[in-house]
């Protein structure tokens, strides 16, 4: 039953049947050839909705859609640019700081790469950036917002794996900060290289403060999340509802830019996200659910260890595993896929399970910026009217960044275990 419900997950994904559909269609083809009763279909994609966790992902969402929908974002480039904006390629390392800051609001890779894409890539071209290059930073920065609280992939991965996400959340941010620090060398290089122009905000000092105590109510929504998490005042559910509340207040009463027009807006996005991140969860959970029953994790361990033997060895290979497949699904529906797999394997050989999830996001947010399905690449390329093949070529350097990281995470638990 399991060969059937694989190879037809693959064939609809190959004739570009979305997703969350491919999962039910090949778990469906699997029962009926088996003789199993459909009802089956509808049992388990109700059970993995009854999760209170589970309602940390809209709120979360509707948080950040609310923060990005006024003024926010203006004072945040203003505040990167002031920062970093004197350094060559000033403008890139704009794109960078603004996702790690993006990435403490939205949690979503996508929602950065669309707001920060289209603020910064038409100036970037109009001072010279190559639309490659300009593509190439926004496509790869906005990957650090997954890493970077609360992040949304994180969240998925603590449900499936029954990892705490508040363990999740603070390990994520010594890898992010990696992650963007490596990024803001690669722009520094290449603009050394095409000698591109610093951009910084006039005003110096005096703008600075303007900026930051304009945005200090913003800015400490992070700081909020964690803080809340961290010692214990709130579950990760109740925080994203007090997330809600104070982006309601925040942009109501102290930016005043939030209009009932806005507020439909967000909730329109809201539904629209989650709607397709839990379809995604549903399919998954059919799918987990048939590869227990038939004892795929436990085989598949048996398997590695026995074929590969080192732990090292093994690491490496789900990183390999990741890596193809990250090109092809999307970053939440390969989460739900691999993570519970993965994690039966990494107690096996002794792998943290937090190390595990971070290594896993990290290495499935390199597929968001390559093809054939990379999300925030189309993004990029699409506000920058250029070419797949020129943004790719551009982002050699972002991959090698990437990659690195991506070892040390793999190889060196302090990074992410505290």
């Amino acid at each position: 039953m399991t060969p059937i419900m694989i190879w037809g997950f693959f064939l609809l994904l190959a004739i570009a049947v979305p997703v969350a559909h491919a999962m039910l269609g090949g778990v469906a083809a699997a029962l009926w050839l088996d003789g199993k009763p459909m009802a089956v279909i509808a049992q388990r994609l109700y059970t993995p909705t009854q999760s209170f966790p589970m309602l940390a992902i809209p709120f979360f969402i509707l948080a950040g859609s609310l923060m990005m929908s006024g003024k926010f974002g203006v004072y945040l480039v203003n505040i990167a640019r002031l920062l970093v904006g004197r350094l060559k390629g000033g403008l890139g390392q704009v794109s960078i700081i603004g996702s790690v800051i993006f990435g403490g609001v939205s949690g979503s890779a996508v929602a950065d790469a669309s707001a920060l894409g289209n603020a910064l890539i038409p100036v970037q071209q109009k001072q010279g950036y190559p639309g490659g290059f300009a593509a190439a930073i926004t496509a790869a920065s906005s990957t650090v917002s997954v890493l970077i609280p609360p992040s949304i992939p994180l969240i998925l991965y603590g449900l499936v794996s029954n990892v705490s996400i508040v363990d999740l959340f603070v390990a994520g941010i010594l890898p992010g900060v990696m992650l963007a620090g490596g990024m803001s060398i690669a722009v520094w290089w290449v603009a050394h290289r095409r000698n591109l122009p610093r951009s910084p905000l006039e005003g110096g000092f005096r703008a600075f403060r303007s900026q930051i105590f304009a945005a200090i109510p913003a800015l400490l929504m992070p700081v909020f999340v964690i803080g809340t998490l961290r010692f214990g005042i709130a579950t990760p559910t109740e925080v994203s509802v007090m997330a809600v509340a104070y982006a309601l207040v925040v942009s109501g009463l102290v930016y005043r830019d939030l209009t009932w027009r806005g507020v439909w807006a967000a909730c329109v996005e809201t539904v629209m996200m989650t709607g397709a991140v839990m379809f995604i969860i549903m399919g998954s959970s059919t799918i987990q659910w048939l590869l227990t029953a038939g004892r795929v994790p436990q085989e598949l361990t048996l398997w590695m260890t026995a074929a590969f033997g080192e732990p090292w060895m093994i690491i490496l290979v789900l990183n390999v595993v990741m890596l193809v497949v990250g090109a092809f699904l999307d970053l939440p529906a390969a989460v739900l896929l691999l993570g519970p797999l993965f994690v039966v394997i990494g107690k096996a050989i002794g792998f943290d399970p937090v190390q595990l999830g971070l290594m896993m996001v990290v290495n499935l947010s390199i597929g968001l910026y390559t093809p054939p399905v990379g999300t925030t690449l189309f993004i990029a390329t699409a506000i920058a009217r250029v070419g797949i093949g020129q943004t790719v070529k551009a982002l050699a350097p972002f991959y090698l960044v990437a990659l690195v990281v991506l070892f040390l995470i793999s190889y060196v638990p302090a990074l992410t275990i505290y």
